[in-house]
């Protein structure tokens, strides 16, 4: 029976139960259950379906055991800044409120008359975004919302994942560093910030690092997904982002090679062993994530292939072509050079992709696109100038300039988007791997086991 660790790995638009083991010096992936990560739209605000996100872990914990592995541990990582709240009695309070949803629109302004902006970034190191937990949490009490007087804890995505198979309740320090409320250099929270705002203060848990032991699958979990042995869960880099970057940065050299995490988010930056606090990063709007063993994700939050998710995601309800094979070649033939701001908040969640970049065109001026090959040119044009401006931007504030860049993830797969950034930026581009995200998470998973 092959022994395994699996990785749990959600992202903005699927899910993925993956199962690894160690060869020689490679870690190799079985995927054993991929599904569906949906927003829905209820009432006047827009939510993820955890109770059914939940069930397809079950499942595809389920199908691995079934396979005939033997399941040593199990790691847990998604997107940041979103949570679930949990009474005293464990039950769950409402499915999580998705980071697009709009409640936060002007908060922060709001906040920020409050506190000062630099002495803000000074201290937890964070790219001011409307999405950021801080502010979805500053939305919560200015509506007087009575979860706060029901909330016990608050658990962000992975911890609320791992709190149902558990029963333990804490906060990964990497998802927690992408809430906008962490000290950066104590690694842990900035209560006096929380109490300045006045958030509820007994909603923030112990913070648990990478590597460190989140309990053992429950016995009723265990029954019904017919295991009849113990599987240990762990705090991976719980964000996805810092597991990806462990994919290719971990214990070794990192400080000339800049990373992209390329998924409906692209990431941009290097690995740091201290934060980059000063007032020329929180004016480039850099932030410093946590990552694995003591480092620190020194990046920008760029808007990335949600611009193309959502055209096909339009193509298909209008019957059109939506084959990477035949966008891709089209959007290699499109003579249109339209580039746009992908961080213009316009884009942030349109209801149709198209409109929306036809209205930035007709407001800004440059030519509008007419084709699907066009659209697609344009959006790739304009990801490969933002990566180019996030690289000037970061060897302003090094020793010494990035020589290399890596694209990691989903993303890396797109061999337009890649030669049009290695043109735009100069620098000699390297590609993979597809699933540096699940790579590091088990990466992580197989040295705690080791100690």
């Amino acid at each position: 029976m092959k022994e395994v660790h699996l990785a749990i790995d959600f992202g903005g638009g699927s899910g993925r139960v993956i199962a690894g083991y160690l060869s020689g010096n490679e870690i190799i992936l079985d995927t054993i259950h991929r599904f569906r990560n949906r927003q829905i739209i209820l009432g006047k605000h827009v939510y993820w379906d955890f109770l059914s996100l939940f069930e397809d872990m079950k499942q595809g914990i389920r199908m691995a055991n079934e396979k005939g592995y033997h399941i040593r541990s199990i790691g847990i990582d998604t997107w940041g800044v979103d949570f679930g709240l949990i009474d005293k009695n464990g039950n769950l309070l409402g499915n999580p409120v998705c980071y697009r949803d709009s409640r936060t629109n002007g908060v922060p302004d709001e906040v920020f008359g409050i506190i000062d902006r630099s002495e803000h970034y000074g201290k937890t190191g964070t790219q001011v975004m409307p999405i950021n937990t801080l502010f979805q949490l500053y939305a919560m009490k200015k509506e007087n919302s009575r979860l706060f007087e029901l909330a016990d804890k608050l658990l962000f995505m992975p911890d609320l994942f791992s709190y149902y198979l558990t029963g333990v309740a804490n906060n990964e320090y990497t998802i927690a560093s992408t809430s906008e409320m962490l000290d950066a250099e104590k690694r842990d929270w900035d209560m006096q910030l929380i109490e300045k705002l006045g958030l509820p203060k007994h909603l923030f848990c112990d913070i648990a690092m990478p590597g460190e032991s989140r309990g053992m699958l429950k016995p009723e979990i265990k029954e019904e997904l017919g295991i009849d042995y113990d599987v240990e869960v762990f705090a991976v880099a719980s964000h996805d982002t810092a597991s990806a970057a462990y994919a290719i940065t971990g214990n070794s050299d990192t400080s000339n090679k800049a990373f992209i995490s390329s998924g409906t988010w692209s990431l941009l930056g290097i690995m740091t062993d201290k934060p980059i606090l000063t007032e020329k990063a929180r004016i480039a709007e850099f932030t410093n994530e946590g990552g694995a063993e003591n480092k620190y994700c020194f990046i920008q939050n760029i808007t990335g292939l949600w611009f193309v998710q959502k055209l096909i995601e339009l193509w298909k309800e209008q019957g059109k072509d939506t084959a990477y094979d035949i966008l891709i070649p089209a959007a290699e033939k499109a003579e249109i050079n339209t580039i746009i701001d992908v961080d213009a908040p316009i884009f942030q969640s349109p209801r149709n992709m198209e409109k929306a970049i036809d209205q930035y065109c007709m407001e800004n001026g440059p030519q509008k696109p007419e084709s699907q090959g066009e659209y697609m040119r344009c959006v790739l044009l304009s990801l490969a100038e933002r990566y180019r401006k996030g690289i000037n931007e970061l060897n302003s504030m090094l020793e010494h300039p990035v020589e290399c860049l890596h694209i990691i993830g989903g993303g890396s797969q797109n061999n337009l988007l890649n030669r049009l950034t290695e043109e735009a930026t100069g620098l000699k581009v390297l590609t993979g791997p597809v699933e540096a995200t699940a790579i590091g998470n088990i990466k992580l998973q197989i040295k705690a086991m080791s100690k």
